[in-house]
Formats: structure tokens, C-alpha cells, sequence
């Protein structure tokens, strides 16, 4: 006798799993205009090579002996190729009780995680769901204390393995928070919101009421507070960030990043960054142009380039070896400092730490920015953090000073330890504060008992401006070199070549964990 009945029932448990939500539910879905949980896997995924574990979870309902239908878990979990790397993966499903935890079957989602932690493979969530909901009280016949099983293991995730968040619809209550527990996040215009409590819950709670879209869309999570990286216009372009994010990445902390194409000459000289810096020190230049003039060819991968926006920062390659990629902007704040954008920084160069990329720095810093706003919204201890992040990075580091170095601020381009190296564009000055305002603070006296003050000011800058030539820096080996702008690039591959031995080395977990 075979086991074709079983076989037959295997394949009946199956179509009930792939109804997902029924019928009813996955036109809600398409109504909101997102794709289903099975729809999504299928492009998120490299074509074919997702691999469901406990496909045959749900809640079964019987006659008798006999089954009758089974809801499948409103949590899908596997392992599929990203870019033809193997990831897991979890996926929430909306059209089974809006994905909330008392749909929930077993610890699908915790199951997923221990995966990736012991099999050392990244970590995929694809967020659709309201978390905890009342409901589960009457399952179980009493409230219960909230705790969680899977949370306290993201902590060992986030320093082993890539981890990587998309939000893509109404994302509440713990999903919210797995959303921030990840290296990088996206989530999708039109579709996506991500709250700690929806409308109905900031309704009883302050009796405001507030649309959904109003209290977490892209306008407050991705322009506002930062909360989430990237934004996509759609969710194909999600994953496409997705996959992009982890090509720059290893599987591992004990593996090097992988090298991509080597398809752009490492000895391109770019004739631009001769000008690239206008004289005029008040004028602006357009720093994405620099990018592209020093990596690789379309390799920049810019990373919360809504928020902070004074400090760019993202992935890159150079010779094809990727880069952690950082620039000040000009065009906003100056490029100055603010809690914004140290914030940003700070969490990128535990990125790069935690996996092993060379960090390139071009800045043109003038300081964390003043004023009262700015205090009041915490900039010195913003600011302290930045500096302790700075000195407790360990990978290889180049800084490039095209511009400017002012200040604290201006020092978190320095390491005085580990692999580290500093040079100058001709275009480069630098010093405790700016020569105008610290002449007004340092020879406030001589000025004012001058019989011409505004004179005697212009007079002592001019003589302080002569002396801020950074080849008097480089007559007392205050810098290693002052290089002509076209050999960026050259001597940028050289250097991330030779980081990486260095980098070999630093293989294995961080003494500082990650924290997100």
C-alpha cells in the first residue's frame, strides 16, 4: 500500500494555506492597493528559490475526525536568495486578522530568527501587521503580562548577521518596533504606516483623532523623525532596496563583504575635482557629483537620505571592494552638525564597524550647529556620542578634507588608533572656531578700544587668514599630505586594498555592540 492519501492531504493542506485570508481578505488587500504576502515573496525573492518552513500551520477547524478547513498562520517564514545569496525571511499577513497576534500560530517569527542567528544567514522581515490585539485575551480566558520571546534574541542578531526591515502597510505595536530593530528600513509611499498605537488606541488615550496616514506615514517616519530610512514608491522598488543593501554586506561578521564588478579603472582621474570646490567660501558645490567622481561607477547607495540631510552617507565601492560612504552637505545647514544628522552618523559607523567596511570620509565640517533651537534639542550630548562612536570605530579609515574642519564636530573626522589616514585637498581649512567669529570673541578689547573697530576686525582676520594655508599644516606635519583633487580616486583604491588584510583580521563580532 503507497502513501498517496497522505500525499493527497498534504497537497489539500497546502491550498488552504496558499488561500491566505480567503477571498474576502485579499480583496481588502488589492484595495489598498498592496500586493499579497505570497504575491510579495514571489518578487522579493529571486524567481523560485523561496523555500516555505511551516507552510501547514493554522488553526484547523474539524467535523468530527474529519477536516474541514485550516486559517493559515498570518506569518510566513523560509529562506529565499537575495541577489543569489540565501536570506530568511519573515512576512506578515494582512489578510488574515490584519496580521495581529491572535492569528498567530506557534512562534513562527522567533523559529525565523533563531534561524538566521545559528544558520549565520541575514534576516528579511517584510511587515504587514497591528501586533498584539485584545482578542488574545478571550483566546486564552486572561490578560497576561506583556514579555517576548523573540525580541530579546535581536539583540545577538544585530551584531552576527545583516538585518533588514520593510514596512509595507499599517505597521503597529511590536511589528513597529522589529521595523527599528535592523540595520537598515524602508517602507513604501501610499501604502505603508508605522505607529506604536493606531488611530482607535491615540483616541482613547488623548481623544485626538487622527487619520492613519496623518500619524505615521513617510511625512512623520521618513521626513520627520528619521525612523525610517529609505523611502519607496512602490514595493518592487522596496525590495529592489533590499537586495541592494545586502549585496554591499557579508552573510556574516565572520566574513569579509563581498567584492562586486571591477569595471571602472581605480586610476580614473577626474578632471571636475579640480573645481569642484568654488573659492568663494560661502558658495555651495554639489557633493553627490564629488561621489561620483571618486567610487566606482553608479555604485552609491545613499542610506536615510531624507533625514539629517546636512550629512550624507551610504554604501559604495571602490575597485569593487564596498565602502561605507560619508560627505557633508553644503546645501543644507552648511553641512554643519545637527542631532540629526549625528544621530544618522552614528548609527552608520556601527554599520560599517559591525561589518567590516572601510570608512571614506570627504568633509567639509563647520561645526555642530549653534543656536538655541539646537540646544534645546540636545546638540552637546548629541554631539559627545558622535565623538565616542567616532573613537571606538576599529575599521580601516581615510579621511579626505576638501573643504573645511571646525570645532568638536570638526575632530569626529579623527581616529588616533587603529588603520587610519588623513589628507587634504589645496581647498582645505581648519581650526578650533572660525576666524570671523572667534575675532570677535578673542579680540573683542583691541576692537572696541580701536578708533576704527570694524577696521581693526577686518585687519586682524586678514592677518589670521594668512596663516590658515594648510600647507603651513603640512610644513609641521600636522597632515600627511596635501594631494591634487584628481588623485582621489587612485589613492583611495590603493588604500582600500590595502584595508583588506587589516579587515581579515577584525573578522568576528564587535566588542561594541550594535545598537539601532
Amino acid at each position: 500500500m503507497s502513501w498517496q492519501p497522505e500525499i493527497d492531504e498534504l497537497e489539500r493542506r497546502k491550498a488552504f494555506a496558499e488561500e491566505m485570508g480567503g477571498e474576502a481578505g485579499i480583496k481588502e488587500q488589492r484595495r489598498r492597493g498592496k500586493l499579497t504576502v505570497r504575491e510579495r515573496l514571489d518578487i522579493a525573492a529571486d524567481p523560485g528559490t523561496f523555500q516555505e518552513i511551516g507552510g501547514l500551520a493554522g488553526a484547523a477547524t474539524y467535523e468530527g475526525n474529519d477536516l474541514t478547513h485550516v486559517r493559515p498562520s498570518n506569518m510566513i517564514i523560509g529562506v529565499g536568495k537575495f541577489n543569489g545569496r540565501r536570506a530568511v525571511v519573515t512576512a506578515g499577513d494582512f489578510t488574515v486578522r490584519g496580521g495581529a497576534s491572535d492569528a498567530s500560530i506557534g512562534n513562527k517569527g522567533g523559529h525565523a530568527q533563531q534561524m538566521a542567528l545559528d544558520w549565520q544567514l541575514p534576516f528579511v522581515r517584510l511587515l504587514d501587521a497591528t501586533g498584539g490585539s485584545v482578542k488574545t485575551f478571550e483566546q486564552i480566558g486572561r490578560t497576561y503580562i506583556p514579555t517576548n520571546p523573540v525580541t530579546p534574541g535581536v539583540q545577538d542578531l544585530l551584531c552576527r548577521v545583516p538585518v533588514v526591515s520593510a514596512a509595507l502597510g499599517s505597521v503597529a505595536g511590536l511589528p513597529a518596533v522589529d521595523a527599528c530593530l535592523a540595520h537598515f528600513n524602508v517602507m513604501v509611499k501610499g501604502i505603508s504606516q508605522v505607529f506604536p498605537g493606531g488611530p482607535p488606541v491615540v483616541k482613547a488615550a488623548l481623544g485626538i483623532d487622527v487619520s492613519k496616514e496623518d500619524l505615521g506615514d513617510e511625512r512623520s517616519q521618513v521626513f520627520e523623525s528619521g525612523v525610517i530610512d529609505n523611502l519607496a514608491n512602490t514595493e518592487e522598488e522596496a525590495f529592489d532596496m533590499i537586495k541592494k543593501f545586502l549585496s554591499y554586506l557579508p552573510d556574516n561578521v565572520w566574513q569579509m563583504p563581498p567584492r562586486g564588478p571591477v569595471d571602472d579603472d581605480p586610476e580614473r582621474r577626474d578632471e571636475y575635482l579640480l573645481s569642484a570646490i568654488p573659492r568663494e567660501k560661502r558658495r555651495v558645490y554639489d557633493c553627490y557629483k564629488i561621489l561620483d567622481s571618486v567610487l566606482d561607477h553608479a555604485s552609491f547607495f545613499e542610506i536615510t537620505p531624507h533625514y539629517g540631510r546636512s550629512r550624507v552617507v551610504g554604501l559604495g565601492r571602490v575597485n569593487g571592494y564596498p565602502v561605507g560612504v560619508m560627505i557633508n552637505n553644503p546645501k543644507r545647514l552648511g553641512g554643519s552638525t545637527d542631532v540629526a544628522s549625528g544621530t544618522k552618523v552614528i548609527r552608520f559607523l556601527q554599520l560599517c564597524d559591525t561589518f567590516h567596511l572601510p570608512i571614506v570620509y570627504l568633509a567639509d565640517e563647520p561645526g555642530f550647529m549653534v543656536g538655541p533651537e539646537h540646544q534645546s534639542q540636545g546638540i552637546l550630548r548629541a554631539g559627545a556620542k558622535l565623538v565616542l562612536t567616532t573613537l571606538r570605530t576599529r575599521v580601516p579609515w581615510i579621511s579626505i578634507i576638501i573643504r573645511q574642519l571646525c570645532g568638536v564636530a570638526g575632530q569626529c573626522h579623527d581616529r588616533p588608533t587603529e588603520m587610519f589616514k588623513r589628507v587634504a585637498w589645496p581647498s582645505g581649512h581648519w581650526g578650533s572656531m572660525h576666524i570671523a567669529g572667534g575675532v570677535s570673541a578673542a579680540y573683542r578689547r583691541v576692537i572696541a578700544e580701536s578708533e576704527d573697530p570694524e577696521a581693526k576686525k577686518a585687519e586682524i582676520e586678514a592677518q589670521l587668514e594668512a596663516l590658515a594655508s594648510p600647507f603651513r599644516t603640512a610644513e609641521a606635519f600636522n597632515i600627511e599630505d596635501i594631494i591634487d583633487p584628481r588623485e582621489t580616486r587612485p589613492m583611495l583604491a590603493e588604500f582600500v586594498e590595502m584595508a583588506q588584510p587589516m579587515l581579515e583580521t577584525q573578522l568576528g563580532l564587535n566588542p561594541t555592540p550594535y545598537m539601532p
